[in-house]
């Protein structure tokens, strides 16, 4: 896996992944940025979000599930001193679908968590995190 950042000026930078897509980063204003783009670690928290929902649809589907939405809420805390990394993440997934057996649901978040995202694995390193979930 490879990526690629590029400052283009102030606190701006693009950040270019390995497969070829690109997205833009931004410092808060207080920190020289201009709110042009989202901000690092809150990348890293949609990346969390992002690889934990990927694996409950799959998991899900898998399961012969109907899963139709997934939606991951996400809410954490960052140590008051540098380094400031997460302390705290709570997740809460919203999921859709025909029928979703709440223990089939509950099987995916877990072993999303326990086995399969990476991002989670990092995470839990600095983090307590808390799973919450509702089916719609």
């Amino acid at each position: 896996m490879k990526a690629k950042i590029t400052w283009l000026n102030g606190r701006v930078f693009v950040g270019e992944s390995g497969s070829g897509h690109a997205i833009v980063m931004d410092g808060a204003p207080e920190n020289g940025g201009r709110n042009l783009g989202v901000r690092p670690m809150e990348m890293m928290l949609l990346g969390l979000g992002g690889c934990t929902a990927f694996d409950v649809v799959m998991i899900l589907e898998k399961s012969r599930e109907k899963v139709t939405g997934c939606e991951v809420s996400l809410e954490a805390e960052r140590a008051t001193e540098d380094p400031k990394v997460f302390t705290k993440v709570k997740m809460i997934y919203r999921l859709k679908g025909e029928n979703l057996k709440p223990a089939a649901v509950e099987r995916a978040i877990k072993l999303s968590a326990d086995k399969y995202c990476s991002a989670s694995k990092m995470f839990e390193k600095t983090a307590a995190i808390e799973h919450e979930w509702i089916v719609e």
